[in-house]
């Protein structure tokens, strides 16, 4: 198998695991007409997912270590789809909420654990390049599943919208299924030894400055991400906007700009490293939140693409580090960045809605910004500068590649 062919799989794996996650996303106004209901409450069926994903995340991490990468992440991506059809039979907002809640709980067995897989399946010196690619699946997925909801939705129903991803959901785990490679153990996981998780693994991971750096620096990415997107609908859907749900949906075409952006990252984390790889990706997303400040509609979406383009690059540059900062059990290692990432998602989701009848859209860029330059600081802290080659060569040996 080529080594183009190779990626296949796993860039498929990002677009499964993000697929659904956030394709209620353009629905939100909707849901408030239909349902009557508040900013926050629509706002949970964004964020029931992703506090899931934050409980799920490190006890499927440790999992994958066991038993095996490629069956947790075609395991998972079976149960993902099932969830999301489920979802199509909803007939209130809380009941929309319980099965994004099961999204949730699916989705890291697939997020995660293809993370780790990378970084078992290719060499250190790959393994950016590898993980921008994975990173594009998922903004790949993360706007095609925001387009079909939003189009659906607009065209048959919201519920026709859950069923839509589901069945896009099944043809991609089918696909998994048929053409993941299998595993490839390099010996560095002391649960693969030992037949469990040791006490110990999870001490090593929670008290370590690069990977606490790293952690924190996924909850302010995700943080980002969703305080932006989730509450630009809302400021869209006012005056003088006044988008259509199937307008906000083609809004996340923003998206294909980070999908395009995010590949050339994985080249300059391999180069240049990863922090100057982080700080420019915050350079690139803060300029963005201003932007959208702006009265006109095309002055917000090119201030969406690149607040998007720097999230995805900032995301495939911490995923990249992880690699590094985790010497062993990188499964658990990845879990408990994505429990961090999504509780920052979930803090996201919710935080600006205490803030949005008093400040409303100026409110939320002004929190989103502050955390961006949170994002920069965490990583010239806590991430070492980009090593010499020679250094390079010799980590790629030490963790096994």
């Amino acid at each position: 198998m080529s080594a183009s062919s190779r990626q296949i799989p796993v860039v498929l794996a990002g677009f499964t695991a993000f697929l659904s996650l956030y394709s209620p996303q353009p629905l939100l106004p909707l849901f408030q007409r239909i349902f009557g209901a508040t900013h926050f409450a629509v706002s949970l069926t964004v964020t029931a997912t992703t506090m899931a994903v934050a409980v799920a995340a490190p006890f499927v991490g440790g999992i994958a270590d066991v038993w095996g990468k490629r069956r947790v992440i075609v395991l998972s991506a079976f149960v993902l789809a099932a969830a999301t059809l489920l979802a199509a039979t909803a007939t209130t907002l809380n009941q929309v909420i319980v099965w994004r809640f099961m999204q949730g709980l699916a989705t890291p067995g697939v997020f995660a654990v293809a993370v780790a897989y990378i970084h078992d399946q290719w060499e250190t010196a790959r393994a950016g390049t590898v993980t921008a690619a994975y990173v594009t699946g998922t903004v790949i997925g993360g706007f095609s599943g925001r387009v079909v909801s939003g189009q659906v939705a607009s065209a048959v129903g919201w519920r026709a919208s859950f069923l839509a991803t589901g069945l896009l959901s099944l043809v991609c785990a089918t696909l998994l299924l048929l053409r993941l490679p299998a595993d490839r153990s390099h010996g560095n996981s002391a649960a693969g030894k030992t037949g469990r998780l040791r006490v110990s693994s999870f001490t090593t991971h929670l008290t370590s400055g690069r990977l606490l750096g790293t952690y924190a620096a996924g909850f302010c990415v995700l943080f980002t991400q969703i305080a932006m997107f989730t509450y630009v609908t809302f400021h869209l859907s006012q005056p003088p906007f006044a988008l259509s749900t199937a307008a906000l949906g083609w809004l996340f075409v923003v998206y294909l700009a980070g999908a395009i952006v995010t590949p050339l990252s994985g080249r300059w984390i391999d180069v240049h490293g990863h922090r100057s790889t982080l700080l420019a990706a915050v350079a690139i997303g803060v300029t963005g939140s201003i932007l959208t400040l702006g009265h006109t509609l095309a002055g917000v979406v090119a201030g969406l693409a690149l607040v998007c383009s720097g999230v995805f690059v900032a995301q495939a540059a911490a995923n990249s580090y992880l690699g590094v900062a985790a010497t062993r059990d990188r499964g658990l290692a990845v879990g408990l960045y994505a429990t961090f990432y999504y509780i920052g998602g979930t803090i996201g989701g919710a935080a600006p809605s205490l803030i949005w009848d008093r400040g409303g859209w100026v409110a939320c860029v002004a929190l989103v910004t502050v955390v961006q330059l949170l994002t920069a600081a965490l990583g010239w802290v806590f991430w070492e500068p980009a090593p010499v080659r020679g250094h390079t060569e010799n980590l790629a040996g030490s963790l096994g590649g």
